[in-house]
């Protein structure tokens, strides 16, 4: 049941798509006093949710910002990253999930400033509330997805393995990774192409020096069976002659100053107009921009910058540049270096711009500090509604790098700019729960890490993971070790990995589609299904996926196994290649588990079995004809499968049945 509370004049986010009468009695579990909701903790209550946060999957024990921050460090101490889904269960004498619909800075205090308390501070009292009571969190996670909406569905090919890399520079660059690949005959669905495809980094341009024919290089392109995926960032460029912002500047598409002149900011290529993607007008003409490249033969598009990020106002920069000179005496110590260095680092993402702009809405003028956890969200919206459009009869890639709940029903988003360190592979996997709790089916991490060197042994385990989620990329910083994986020795290895991903992928599509149809989770913390089993509410690095598989990935250096809780029977399944299967049935209990590096181990729960097909270079060649069932003998399995492109799923959907 979902009952729901208003305080104040909040502003309608969209989030939610299913009417809810609003109760007039006092908040049930929570105690609401000043601008606070206020909720007792005991010692073993676990708190789930956050949707894209920081450390584990009990909340417990940290201070949350959601706050849509461009923020390259995912540290322990990170407050605040790139999406804001504030959205928890709490597991406690009451069972209950909460929604707290706002979209400017709210915070979670978990037990961080007393560890037997849950204190809520939006910084406005102007907000919605949702509390959802359920017989258990899978029944609360589907009432909240029943609440807010169906899932983005990619086209199956987004399913695919993809390459990217910011420093891809010209067609050449993209010609050498396509044949890169199909030299070593790893599988291979999409390159992506970041910043430096663009034309002084204006959205909706080509460098023509760069890329002489884009259409000819994507014809080319799907000719391999590889798609093209440009990026796109918020910022429009400042720049006479320039179609996109003359446009924007004469229909009064961007967002305003205080004095309602164009607000001007600074990113990629400088001085920078943002459009106005709260105004349904500005959203459209937007996204109707997308058709640039659609008609270069582009089916898949990645968004960013989109918190949105600003390096920089000019009146913060010159007043930074004025107090630099001030501190810089000939002979700069330790006080006033720090002071400068500080200064610098503050200019990227400050808070103080964010106040500095506005949103026309119904003839209002809306800050955008109250609004700020939208703007992501929106810009995917622009981009999705303008290609059903465009391209009304089949799926188009999306996915972005800022959201807020409601931007899952118009495409994915991937988990931002990590690092290539071991502690990201798990971090990565325990947002995944909390991310299809809030709806965002469609995710995946940066695979090797984005910044730093990785390193070979990195890689093979990152591979090893990231091989399960949805979303399934390689991505790396210009400047840092080359990551595609025939730079490596081990490329035999990686192309097992890979191999084996193509193999997995009419089961990983089917429950992707089976969850999204049933408002389900793919990913569930164990404890979501055994709650009465304190080990395995305690287990916060393996996941169900879908109601068959249990993962357990390595992420430690130069780990050759790990401890593993089963909390039933399960069969323990060894891949070294995709036609090397071994198989081990394992009993409930805690178990040390053998894994060289250049194995690939999961486990098949009790009963049950999974669908595998013959590995293929692309998803276009996948022949679901060559299905064999991996598992539990006299076991069942129903696989969902439709034609992956078309935009009405339930024309082409199919439920066939295989016995195992």
């Amino acid at each position: 049941m979902i009952s729901k509370y208003t305080y104040g004049e909040p502003f309608n986010t969209e989030a939610t798509v299913k009417f809810v009468e609003p109760s007039f009695s006092g908040i049930k579990y929570l105690k609401f006093s000043g601008n606070e909701f206020v909720l007792d903790l005991l010692e073993n209550d676990i708190v789930y949710g956050l949707g894209e946060q920081i450390r584990g999957i009990n909340k417990r024990g940290w201070k949350y910002v959601n706050w849509n921050y461009d923020n390259p460090h995912h540290h322990e101490d990170t407050n605040s990253l790139y999406g804001s889904h504030n959205f928890l269960i709490v597991r406690s004498s009451n069972l209950f999930g909460v929604f707290f619909d706002y979209p400017g800075k709210i915070t979670f205090d978990i037990g961080y400033t007393d560890r037997s308390k849950m204190i809520i501070h939006p910084a406005t009292t102007d907000l919605d509330v949702y509390l959802i009571d359920g017989t258990s969190e899978k029944d609360i996670v589907k009432q909240f997805r029943e609440l807010i909406g169906m899932s983005y569905v990619p086209p199956m090919w987004a399913f695919g393995y993809g390459q990217s890399r910011w420093g891809y520079k010209n067609e050449d660059d993209v010609r050498t990774v396509a044949l890169k690949y199909e030299e070593a005959g790893i599988p291979l669905d999409s390159i992506y192409l970041d910043i430096d495809y663009m034309e002084r980094y204006k959205d909706f341009t080509v460098n023509l020096d760069r890329f002489r024919d884009m259409k000819g290089l994507a014809t080319e392109m799907k000719a391999k069976g590889v798609h093209l995926v440009p990026i796109i960032d918020a910022g429009v460029k400042i720049e006479p002659g320039y179609d996109v912002y003359e446009e924007g500047v004469r229909k009064g598409y961007f967002c305003k100053n205080e004095a309602g002149e164009d607000f001007v900011g600074a990113v990629w290529p400088g001085k920078v107009h943002f459009p106005d993607f709260l105004t349904p007008e500005a959203r459209a003409w937007f996204g109707s921009k997308y058709e640039v490249l659609t008609s270069l033969g582009i089916d898949g598009f990645w968004n960013d910058m989109n918190e949105p990020a600003i390096f920089y106002s000019e009146d913060l920069l010159e007043d930074a540049i004025n107090k630099i000179g001030e501190l810089n005496n000939g002979n700069m110590g330790i006080d006033e270096f720090f002071a400068m260095t500080d200064m610098i680092g503050g200019l990227n993402g400050n808070e103080a711009y964010y106040d500095k702009f506005y949103h026309c809405i119904d003839g209002k003028m809306v800050k955008h500090s109250d609004v700020h956890n939208l703007y992501g969200f929106n810009m995917t919206r622009s981009a999705n509604e303008a290609l059903n459009l465009i391209e009304p009869d089949r799926r188009t890639l999306f996915f972005s790098r800022s959201s807020y709940i409601g931007a899952h029903r118009y495409g994915g988003i991937w988990q931002g700019d990590n690092k290539s360190w071991w502690s990201h592979i798990l971090q990565a996997m325990q947002q995944l729960p909390a991310l299809n709790m809030a709806g965002f089916m469609f995710v995946g991490a940066d695979t090797g890490g984005f910044g730093c060197d990785t390193t070979e042994d990195l890689m093979l385990r990152w591979l090893q993971y990231s091989m399960f989620t949805p979303l399934f990329r390689n991505h790396s910083c210009n400047g840092t070790r080359f990551q595609e994986l025939y730079q490596f020795k081990t490329v035999e290895a990686m192309k097992n990995m890979i191999d084996i991903r193509y193999r997995l992928i009419p089961y990983l599509y089917s429950e992707f589609l089976k969850a999204t149809f049933g408002n389900e989770m793919m990913f569930r913390p164990i404890g979501f299904d055994y709650p009465d089993d304190r080990d395995a509410l305690n287990v916060d690095d393996q996941l169900f996926l879908g109601n068959e598989l249990m993962i357990a990935p390595i992420y430690k250096q130069n780990a050759n196994g790990r401890y593993v809780y089963l909390p039933e029977e399960m069969m323990l399944v060894r891949m070294n290649s995709a036609n090397e299967i071994c198989t081990e049935i394992m009993p409930k209990g805690h178990h040390y588990i053998d894994v060289s590096l250049y194995e690939l181990v999961f486990f098949i729960r009790s009963g049950k079995s999974i669908p595998m097909c013959d590995a293929a270079s692309h998803t276009s060649e996948l022949d679901f004809d060559t299905i064999t069932m991996v598992g539990y003998g006299s076991s069942r399995y129903v696989l969902y499968k439709d034609d992956g492109i078309s935009s009405d799923l339930s024309k082409t959907l199919e439920k066939i049945e295989y016995k195992n």
